[in-house]
């Protein structure tokens, strides 16, 4: 159902009557679920509402449009979401402490906050009739936890019974023709080796219907007591998984398996290209995001002619993670031996809060930066410029995971100036080689 929240004057839903406070029932017959009903029907030149007025009346009301035309009508927002069924051995949430951003505590598995927003579902909580839905309204593509095809080993990772539906709810999906990128988060010993084969075969008998498979490293953090005993992964682990995924790759002629970043990180190995990713559909995943990041940068010193100078030596400290600060050192370098005058402090901050085990830069807290970059500075002097990622905060807000703001941060490293780098690599090159 979805209630008028505004009608625009003279638009169609006033010449139709639609009122605020008007509830939409169903669009031709079918009960209206949310916006994506709505969306759906607009594609339509001619459909029918059933309307239910303030005093309680129901109506049917034929709408006859043109093809680009809306009802120029808003509706209240719908805040529910589909919470978590399920209660996965390596869940990230359940590795949270206390006292951090209320919505880090949200274990959501929505189907429509996947196809709107990319989000990471398992399909447990799936009704069959939202699976029609999601088939009607060809809501594609969907992003999907699935981390194995085999029924039992993924009813024991999810500690779901009805898990292993995953099976008949992919193929139902992919005959649909409804597009899937796909996850499995790699538990040492459960769903990796011949499990994590066999669950890329099974999956890629749908291809290209099923886009590909991220294989990712289980996210520990110190705060695992009572949880599940999971191993952290190794060199040799690392270099073993990814002998794998290649051979795979091999056999299915296409880059279907997508390993994370960290893996190469910890294999001490070459990245791939950034070709062998596509159209990156899973950078937020920690797929690619590093090859993409080094090509723009690369890309964007190579595009200037003859070592740039500085108007005066400049010394800038740029803040990431342990994993990030490793294997883009060499690129700091590039950088100096490009620009004259620029020094380039490469500081990995040791995730203090989650724990040593987390080394991603998107992991750290305001805390361990203050810290980290406050003991540099007591140790080493003033920096002229300090470089943020913009990964370490919210999307649209200025927060750190610890709540922290960016202002309060500044306030907290006085007289250091801050800028936060939001465009990746090509941005990062530009401030470099700022005058």
């Amino acid at each position: 159902m979805l209630k008028i929240a505004k009608v625009r004057k003279k638009g169609l839903g006033y010449y139709l009557g639609l009122e605020k406070g008007d509830e939409i029932l169903a669009f031709d017959g079918v009960d209206c679920i949310d916006e994506l009903d709505y969306a759906y029907v607009l594609s339509a030149t001619s459909f029918s509402m059933t309307v239910k007025g303030k005093d309680g009346e129901v109506v049917e009301v034929q709408v006859e449009k043109e093809e680009d035309e809306t009802l120029d009508v808003e509706f209240e927002p719908q805040e529910k979401i589909r919470t978590c069924h399920n209660r996965c051995l390596f869940c990230f949430v359940d590795q949270m402490p206390k006292g951090m951003r209320e919505t880090l505590y949200v274990k959501d598995d929505d189907y429509t906050m996947s196809f709107t927003c990319g989000n990471f579902v398992t399909l447990t909580n799936l009704k069959d009739c939202e699976l029609e839905r999601i088939l009607r309204l060809q809501l594609s593509p969907l992003y999907l936890s699935v981390h194995t095809m085999n029924p039992d080993l993924r009813c024991k990772l999810l500690n779901n019974r009805f898990a292993g539906r995953i099976v008949e709810q992919i193929k139902r999906l992919a005959e649909g023709g409804i597009e899937m990128h796909c996850q499995a988060v790699l538990v040492p010993n459960l769903n990796d080796g011949e499990e994590l084969a066999y669950t890329a075969r099974e999956l890629f008998q749908y291809y290209p219907t099923v886009k590909d498979l991220a294989c990712v490293p289980t996210g520990l953090t110190k705060f695992r007591d009572g949880l599940y005993e999971i191993a952290d992964v190794d060199k040799p682990y690392c270099e073993r998984l990814l002998d794998l995924v290649d051979a795979l790759n091999e056999e299915f002629g296409v880059p279907f398996l997508l390993p994370a970043d960290e893996y190469f990180v910890r294999a001490e190995r070459a990245l791939k290209p950034t070709s062998f990713y596509g159209d990156f559909s899973q950078i937020e995943n920690g797929i690619g995001m590093t090859s993409k990041f080094q090509k723009e940068f690369e890309d964007t010193l190579a595009a200037v002619k003859g070592v740039q100078k500085k108007k005066k030596p400049k010394k800038v400290l740029i803040v990431s993670g342990v994993s990030a600060a490793k294997i883009n050192a060499p690129l700091w370098e590039k950088a100096e031996a490009t620009i004259e005058g620029l020094t380039i402090v490469n500081l990995p901050i040791v995730n203090r809060f989650f724990g040593e085990t987390v080394t991603c830069t998107g992991l750290l807290t305001g805390e361990d930066i203050v810290d980290a970059v406050g003991r540099y500075m007591e140790e080493n002097g003033k920096v002229d410029e300090m470089i943020l990622p913009a990964d370490t905060m919210k999307e649209f807000e200025e927060v750190f995971l610890c709540g922290m703001t960016l202002k309060e941060m500044k306030k907290r490293l006085k007289k250091t100036k801050i800028r936060v780098n939001r465009d990746g690599g090509a941005e990062l090159a530009r401030i470099l080689l700022e005058k």
